[in-house]
């Protein structure tokens, strides 16, 4: 061990030495004896005076009782450290009550045998189920230890597209806290800053307008945070909800007069319109600044060529700001 850690923590000297691995596990591995120092066990919190030998002696296991199932997987990128991949709308991300297989995370296991060994999979942050688009998933400890780093340093630039109900005159930025909602355990709100309550965290999107419809906008939304249902509930919040937003959106919004096939079309988009276009990141292993963006799905498509349609029949100035 380097003087220079001299003083320091076992647990701080560890995680600086073994950066493949995050500070838990091998905290984990001190208090099971397969992270020695001079060949005795110690506990995480003991100090180091500097010159110790430090070994470490274990196996990565699998991290969950998942079992891989075949699943299409549209993967825009793949090395042997990450996988890009671009989800589809329906698909659940990761096994949970109601949900237990046919995820994401199942078709990982069996594309990428080798993700058993890493927390989650190597899923380091989710799309709901009925959000599509971009996701990257961690190969390698070493690799999801980076992601996850690059996530809390808030460095992965990770920008959506989304059709809103009214009308927007322009972009802004949301800056706010967010947890869990006081009467719907099921939804997220946003909440007041409480000093020393850590039920709620910070929470900022940056929204841009695309395109003005009739009664309804195209924007884009650029996470600078990574909160659960962050985009639905920011949108919702400032009064333009999700098109199709089961959860946060309430009845959907039609243009005055609106044709049957645009009624068809907006009450029939069972899902909110929100997709994550575009995702930055640099390599884990490389040090390469990369990014990726992939098209928008087909109902989206669909979705915004109807509102075409429907803005076309309509001079501008009727529109519903």
């Amino acid at each position: 061990m380097p003087d220079a850690c001299s003083g320091q923590r076992l647990d701080q000297v560890a995680a600086s030495l073994f950066t493949d691995y995050s500070r838990a596990r091998l905290q984990q591995w001190i208090k099971e004896g397969r992270l020695l120092v001079d060949g005795a066990s110690a506990r995480p919190r003991d100090k180091l005076f500097g010159g110790e030998e430090l070994s470490l002696e274990a196996e990565l296991e699998a991290q969950g009782e998942w079992q891989p199932q075949e699943i299409g997987l549209d993967l825009v990128f793949e090395d042997a450290h990450i996988m890009v991949l671009n989800k589809p709308a329906g698909l659940v991300v990761h096994p949970a009550a109601g949900n237990p297989d046919g995820t994401l995370l199942n078709g990982l296991l069996h594309h990428a045998p080798e993700v058993a060994a890493v927390p989650r999979a190597g899923i380091v942050h989710r799309l709901d189920k009925d959000t599509s688009g971009l996701m990257v998933v961690a190969r390698t400890l070493a690799a999801q230890v980076s992601l996850v780093a690059q996530l809390k340093a808030r460095t992965v630039s990770r920008v959506y597209e989304a059709v809103v109900n009214g009308c927007l005159t322009g972009g802004g930025t949301i800056d706010n806290f967010m947890g869990r909602h006081r009467q719907n355990r099921l939804k997220m709100a946003v909440l007041p800053e409480i000093e020393g309550r850590t039920d709620r965290k910070p929470a900022i999107t940056h929204y841009r307008l695309i395109r003005n419809y009739r009664a309804h906008s195209h924007v884009q939304c650029k996470l600078e945070t990574g909160r659960t249902h962050q985009i639905r509930v920011h949108m919702a919040h400032i009064g333009h909800p999700l098109v199709g937003d089961p959860l946060y959106g309430g009845r959907p919004k039609l243009p005055k007069g609106a044709s049957p096939e645009t009624i068809a079309c907006l009450q029939g988009f069972e899902r909110q319109a929100l997709h994550a276009a575009r995702l930055g990141l640099v390599h884990p292993e490389s040090g390469e600044e990369m990014e990726w963006q992939v098209p928008l799905p087909a109902d989206f498509r669909v979705l915004l060529d109807t509102l075409d349609d429907d803005l076309r029949q309509y001079p501008e100035n009727d529109l519903d700001r």
